[in-house]
């Protein structure tokens, strides 16, 4: 078995908010995005954030965006926000486009279930994925979340973002964590 790389993790700060709307734009957007798996540049133009965004995400009371480093190189982020008492929603997940495939995402959202169980003490994430993106929904279902059937349009008021395709749909997924501080469901390949 190969050993990945050694990644570490920390909340975001202020400071970092331009880095992270530059990593999340060239993960889904545009030709840099094309270099990883989890490019919308087909499906969706203009910018995902900007760094007002990102600022305005990391003041909110109840959220977080938690780095993925490796050697203090930020190469990963998540967007944690609790919902309700029991639930945090997961969005902006990002592992740089040229290190994806290599394992990075896995420690990553393992990272991210934690976190949100330990600063929001809750049992429940959830998240939204674009309904064809076939390979995104898969990879999300060998991590244990579960489709739930409830579709949404994409939104009308994306900012930058502009449909290139008619009638983009999100998915809600969900997955129940359990309450030993590990997530329930999570495979080790």
């Amino acid at each position: 078995m190969t050993q990945l790389p050694s990644t570490s993790f920390r909340p975001a700060i202020p400071a970092d908010a331009p880095f992270i709307a530059a990593l999340v734009n060239s993960a889904y957007r545009g030709d840099s995005s094309r270099a990883g798996w989890t490019t919308e540049a087909d499906l969706i133009s203009g910018a995902r954030t900007d760094e007002a965004d990102v600022r305005r995400m990391l003041a909110e009371a109840d959220s977080m965006i938690l780095l993925c480093l490796r050697d203090d190189e930020i190469i990963g982020t998540v967007y944690l926000r609790q919902t309700d008492a029991a639930s945090a929603y997961l969005g902006l997940f990002v592992v740089r486009p040229d290190l994806q495939g290599g394992g990075t995402g896995k420690q990553l959202i393992e990272a991210a279930e934690r976190a949100a169980m330990a600063r929001f003490g809750i049992t429940r994430m959830w998240m939204t994925v674009i309904t064809v993106r076939s390979e995104l929904l898969a990879f999300y279902e060998r991590r244990g979340y579960r489709r739930t059937g409830e579709l949404k349009p994409f939104p009308s008021n994306a900012g930058a973002s502009v449909p290139q395709v008619e009638n983009l749909q999100l998915e809600v997924l969900e997955k129940y964590l359990d309450t030993f501080g590990t997530p329930n469901d999570v495979e080790s390949g």
